[in-house]
């Protein structure tokens, strides 16, 4: 059952219809549907053609946050081979919200780590809804130091909200931990490769995309604060979402311009979540291509490229 968003009721409605008329069909083999389905669907082609062709921020966060855009882990079990999953922060526990560890990907050893929000109401309470604790930050900030001291480049899919915001998270030294990580992405000698393949939110998700190549799916969204939460700041109501999200140029096209980002991936008409295994391809030629770019930066020039990179973000937007 495809699940639809607010902006795409029109779609559903001649896509439900199409459906329809073939369920009759084939309760009824004497019926003849195909002529005026395909029509449907020609009708529906060209609605989606024409609903994605200029998406507002807001309705791109809608994508960015589709229940069926492939997670973390969709991309781990189809991008990477021999992965084995690393435990634990050595100082608190686990925690399920982040996922990472040792596997290949086209043969070549990486580090893998991202953050996981679950793809039904079970597992997104057990993961947390992709909202790191400090536990999962200081697993990362492990895994990251595993990686510098074994020579392996380290891919990030970064897919959150933000940092889990609770009373415990704080005790336990959320800004610290965050801060930790942040500091890792940007000392370790190796490749470090970062990936948006839905929301990146707040510091929650710089932890992991302080890399040397930062790349975002096409409807992807990557901001300092949700467009909801800025709202209710700024204007005192969550409803002016949409006006922050067009202030907050978060998408993958405003940040390119700003030199936040170096790649946008392309996505299927439609969004990821309509043909999920293009987009998963389409992600690992990507990795692969930065990697490739990284192939001859020794340990030195690795860190320079990363923190001249975050040195120079801003200045393209400024100097337009």
């Amino acid at each position: 059952m495809t699940n639809y968003l607010d902006f795409e009721k029109p779609l559903a409605e001649i896509e439900g219809k199409a459906e329809e008329l073939r369920a009759l069909a084939r309760a009824n083999s004497e019926m003849n549907v195909e002529a005026e389905a395909g029509a449907l669907d020609r009708k529906a082609a060209d609605l989606l053609r024409d609903l994605y062709k200029t998406l507002t921020p807001w309705r791109k966060c809608q994508v960015a946050r589709h229940p069926d855009r492939p997670h973390c882990r969709d991309y781990i079990e189809t991008l990477f081979t021999e992965y084995t999953p690393l435990a634990g922060d050595r100082a608190f526990g686990e925690d399920d919200a982040v996922m990472g560890g040792l596997a290949r990907l086209d043969d070549r050893p990486v580090m893998v780590i991202g953050h996981e929000k679950g793809n039904d109401t079970k597992s997104r309470i057990a993961r947390n809804f992709g909202m790191a604790r400090p536990e999962g930050y200081r697993k990362a900030v492990r895994l990251m130091e595993m990686a510098d001291r074994f020579g392996l480049p380290v891919v990030t899919l970064v897919d959150t909200p933000g940092a889990y915001p609770g009373k415990g998270a704080e005790e336990r030294g959320q800004s610290e931990a965050i801060a930790r990580a942040t500091e890792t992405c940007l000392k370790i000698g190796v490749p470090l490769i970062s990936v948006i393949i839905g929301e990146g939110g707040s510091g929650g998700a710089v932890a992991f995309a302080s890399a040397n190549r930062v790349a975002m799916l096409d409807h992807s969204v990557y901001s300092v604060i949700s467009p909801e939460g800025c709202a209710s700041i700024l204007w005192k109501d969550s409803d002016k979402m949409r006006e922050a999200a067009e202030a907050l140029r978060l998408t993958a096209q405003d940040l390119i311009k700003l030199g936040v980002a170096d790649r946008i991936i392309d996505e299927p008409l439609g969004g990821a979540h309509r043909d999920r295994d293009t987009t998963i391809a389409a992600v690992g030629k990507a990795i692969n291509a930065m990697l490739g770019e990284l192939d001859k930066k020794d340990r030195a020039a690795l860190i320079k490229d990363r923190r001249e990179k975050f040195l120079k973000i801003g200045s393209k937007g400024l100097a337009a």
